[in-house]
Order: C-alpha cells, then structure tokens, then sequence
C-alpha cells in the first residue's frame, strides 16, 4: 500500500467532507484551458491533448452531480479558436463531437445530463451544429446535471445576438429605434442570452494559470466570483474542484453593496 496516496485520500475526503453544501455554487462556469500545453509537456500530439481534457469532461461533471451542483458552462471552442491551423481545428472538433455524443448516452453518477447548446450555430461545421441540435432535444428531459455546452461561443457575440434579436422583435412589432433605447434594459438584454431563464454563474473556475475570461460569460459574470488553478485541464483533480468550492464558500459576496 502506497502510504502518501492513503494520506492524500484521507486529505481530500476529509476537506470534501467539512464544505457547508449551503454555501456552494448552483451554476459553475469552466475555462477548460490546457489541453495543448498538457500535451507538449506529456510528449504527445495535440489531438492527444484534447482527447486527455475531453475525457475529463465527464470525470468532472460526475463531480458536479456528487456536491449538487445544478448548472455547469463548459467554455470548449470559442470564436476565437475556428481560427486554429485546419488540421487541428478539424481534429478538435471531432473530438467535440464524439464528446457529446458520450454526454448524450452517457450518465454522471447514474443520473443523465441535461445539455444545451451555448454559441453561435452558424460558424460550425453543419455536422456538428446537427449532434448539437440532436442532443440538444434528446436530453431535454433529463433530470441531471444542466450542461452548457459553449461551442463556437464568445461573450461579445453573444451580447450582439440578444441586441440583434431585441431589435428585430421591435422592428416586427412596428416599434421605432429611439422607442427601444427609451425602454432598454439590463433585463431586456438578460432575457435574449443564449442562458436565458438560468441563473448567472456563482463561480467561474479557469485552469492552466492563466487569469482572464477570454471572453467567456462576461454578461453573466458581472458579479460571479473567479477561481484561478495552476493544474492543467487534464490534470484538474477532484481535490482541486474541491478546492476551489472551500474557497467559494468561504468568500463574502457583496453583489456591489
């Protein structure tokens, strides 16, 4: 028996064991950053590396389902990164694909996951616009954990859609542009998001070090609080999840007051 391992397992079920499950999160953001960097360290490809943080995707989400964990955002293709080299990006988005294909028949802790699809359909392949329209109705049911799935999505974009789609509401009900800015509200706005209905993030986690959102929820996020951890994707651990869940509970949210 590996006797720092043994000590290591006490550790953690001990710090999961002392959360206040009052004081947690009901809707968790993920930057699921990394997976490249995880992979050139490992001396593997980098479709090793998407791979390691897809398979991690579910690991993570039957801890979500363990501590009640509600909601979930899933940041895993931004806008940004249609840009990547073609290889990769046609490489990345098979992976995607197959990754939720599994979170469709696939269950976190014996319960099936809800997912949405969170992003910009047109600037995806149109086969995977379809697995996540497919799955998007298949799960619809599901009494799991709800997952955002945040694939071809960016914060600006989306704040330009729910304008765009509050604009053209009004154009249809003859209403006129100064009309519309007379009445426009943070609730206006709130109401066309592509999480319309859900609460905001309570926590936004972001692995692999790096501290900023890359646009991620940032209309949501207004008042979310931010957990910054070294680990990358891959190598995001239970203990680390529990971490950053102590640290969320102990923090005073203020909401601006």
């Amino acid at each position: 028996m590996n006797l720092p391992n043994v000590l290591y397992s006490f550790y953690e079920r001990r710090l999961a064991s002392s959360l206040d499950r009052e004081k947690l999160p009901r809707h968790i953001g993920v930057v699921l950053d990394g997976n490249r960097r995880w992979a050139k360290a490992s001396g593997a490809t980098t479709a090793d590396g998407h791979q390691a943080g897809a398979e991690k995707i579910h690991e993570f989400l039957g801890w979500c389902d363990e501590f009640g964990i509600k909601v979930v955002t899933l940041y895993m293709l931004s806008t940004d990164n249609m840009g990547r080299p073609p290889e990769e990006l046609s490489q990345l988005v098979g992976i995607i694909g197959n990754t939720l294909k599994r979170l469709g028949d696939g269950l976190a802790n014996g319960h099936r996951v809800r997912v949405q699809a969170v992003g910009a359909p047109d600037l995806l392949p149109a086969g995977l616009a379809e697995t996540l329209t497919d799955l998007q109705a298949r799960t619809a049911d599901a009494e799991g954990v709800h997952v955002n799935v945040a694939v071809g999505y960016g914060g600006r974009r989306e704040i330009v859609d729910a304008v765009k789609e509050l604009l053209l509401e009004a154009d249809a009900a003859g209403h006129s542009a100064a009309a519309v800015a007379g009445e426009l509200s943070d609730e206006q706005i709130s109401g066309r998001l592509y999480t319309r209905g859900q609460p905001d993030p309570d926590l936004v986690i972001r692995t692999s070090g790096e501290q900023r959102l890359s646009g991620f929820l940032m209309w949501q996020s207004a008042y979310s609080e931010f957990y910054f951890c070294e680990a990358l994707w891959p190598d995001f651990r239970r203990v680390d999840f529990v971490r950053a869940l102590r640290d969320f509970a102990s923090r005073q949210r203020r909401f601006g007051s």
